[in-house]
C-alpha cells in the first residue's frame, strides 16, 4: 500500500471501530445518520438495512454476553466497506474525519451520552397502572404466592 492508501485504511479502520462501539448504545441514531450520509450517492437504503442488521446481531450477542468476537468481525467488515468508499470517493475522507471528531466529542469518555431530553407523562383512569421509562425497564407482577 502507498501512503495515501495506508492513511485511508487507517481512517476507515478508526471510523469502523467507533461505529461498532456506538452501534449498540444510545449513540446509535446519530452515528447511523452520519454514516448513511456518506453513502447518500450510492445505495443508502441498502447500507441502512445492513447497519440495522449488524446492530441487531450485536445487541443480541451483547445480551448473551458473547459480543467480543462479533465486534471484531464487524469492525473488519465495516472498515473494509469504508476503505472501499474512500477509494471510490476520496472526498468522503474529510466527512469521515469530521464524523469521527463529532462522535468522539459527543461520546465523552464513557462511550455513551444522552444528547436529547425526554418528557414522559401518563394519565390513568378507571384503575390501572402506567409504566414509563426512558430506557430499560423490568416489570415483575404477581408474587411467589
Amino acid at each position: 500500500m502507498d501512503t495515501t492508501s495506508d492513511m485511508a485504511w487507517g481512517l476507515a479502520s478508526a471510523a469502523a471501530k467507533r461505529l461498532i462501539d456506538l452501534l449498540a448504545t444510545d449513540g446509535w441514531a446519530a452515528i447511523k445518520a452520519s454514516v448513511l450520509s456518506l453513502w447518500r450517492h450510492s445505495h443508502p437504503e441498502r447500507v441502512e438495512a445492513e447497519l440495522s442488521e449488524a446492530r441487531g446481531e450485536l445487541v443480541q450477542a451483547t445480551q448473551a454476553g458473547d459480543s467480543v468476537e462479533l465486534q471484531g468481525l464487524l469492525v473488519a467488515e465495516w472498515g473494509a466497506r469504508l476503505a472501499r468508499l474512500i477509494a471510490a470517493r476520496p472526498d468522503v475522507a474529510d466527512e469521515l474525519r469530521a464524523l469521527l471528531l463529532d462522535a468522539s466529542r459527543d461520546a465523552g469518555s464513557t462511550g455513551q451520552q444522552t444528547t436529547a431530553s425526554m418528557t414522559l407523562a401518563a394519565q390513568v383512569s378507571g384503575g390501572g397502572d402506567a409504566y414509563l421509562t426512558g430506557r430499560d425497564m423490568t416489570i415483575t407482577t404477581g408474587g411467589a404466592g
